[in-house]
């Protein structure tokens, strides 16, 4: 019986995992995600009271037993409303980081690749986007389409989709100079295999890590959007337009700000530290 080579036998995704594990910051900014996915995910089957249940007995009433965070202007427990706001802006970065991936990665695959007149047109558009301020080119586009959240994340998304067609087209320049592909080219490969066997598996470290610290920007984002009355629409709760109408009672009612603005800053961090550790855990450098 053949024994195996111990450093054949060490699988790369191993060697992955055991450096992001050993990153503390990345394993705090993971439970952190991983908290609020899980608040999102049962927010139906928590037991709090309906978001948009007002009681007009208790309004702008501070933490009690009956309300832990508090209640807001018309009375509805702020807590409940900060649960199912977490759907909304998880939601939104999710979504809208999706849109700009599946619509930049293949624009900076096609630009890097193929070169010529075809990375012309995409290099000055996307040089064109990029040079508008990504939350002003989003409020503009979201104004556009109209307010809601559907329209904030579409706006959002293609927002950020320069960043991921720039990425990508550099991460591709790089990667069609090396000798393998040259080879693959050389030995008459197609060009859908080159792309799916040797471009994209290289492309898709630095995207997953672009991606996560894009979530964290895209939630910022949403909840500047729902502040201004671009995003989520009232009743319905999102931690944005929460700010929005707390802004009028920080003096009567701070708990009202205090809630959304610790929660958009917890989950922010928490994305940023996980795509930190993300960028360590996939730099082959490391390994």
């Amino acid at each position: 019986m053949a024994l195996a080579d111990p450093i054949l036998s060490r699988r790369p995704e191993n060697r992955v995992w055991k450096k992001f594990r050993t990153h503390k910051s990345a394993m705090l900014g993971g439970f952190l995600v991983t908290f609020f996915v899980l608040i999102a995910l049962l927010a139906p089957i928590l037991p709090v009271p309906d978001p948009a249940a007002t009681d007009w007995g208790a309004v702008r009433k501070p933490p009690t037993a009956a309300h832990p965070f508090g209640t807001d202007e018309i009375g509805r427990d702020v807590l409940s409303r900060m649960i199912w706001g977490a759907q909304a802006s998880l939601l939104a970065g999710v979504v809208s980081v999706g849109i700009a991936v599946l619509l930049g990665v293949p624009l900076g695959i096609v630009a890097g690749y193929f070169g010529g007149w075809i990375d012309a047109i995409i290099s000055r558009c996307t040089e064109a986007l990029l040079a508008a301020p990504f939350l002003i080119l989003a409020i503009a586009l979201a104004a556009f389409l109209g307010p809601s959240l559907t329209n904030a994340m579409i706006a959002i998304g293609l927002s950020a989709t320069p960043v991921f067609i720039r990425l990508t087209r550099g991460q591709v320049l790089s990667v069609r100079a090396e000798d393998y592909v040259t080879s693959a080219r050389a030995i008459g490969l197609p060009t859908s295999k080159i792309l799916s066997r040797y471009i994209f598996p290289n492309v898709l470290p630095p995207v997953l890590v672009q991606a996560t610290l894009t979530i964290a920007t895209a939630i910022i984002a949403e909840a500047s959007l729902s502040f201004l009355g671009l995003g989520q629409q009232p009743p319905a709760p999102s931690w944005g337009s929460m700010l929005n109408t707390a802004k009028n009672f920080l003096n009567q009612a701070p708990w009202m700000a205090m809630w959304p603005g610790v929660a958009i800053f917890l989950v922010v961090l928490g994305f940023n530290l996980l795509g930190d550790g993300l960028r360590d855990a996939l730099d082959p450098r490391e390994h």
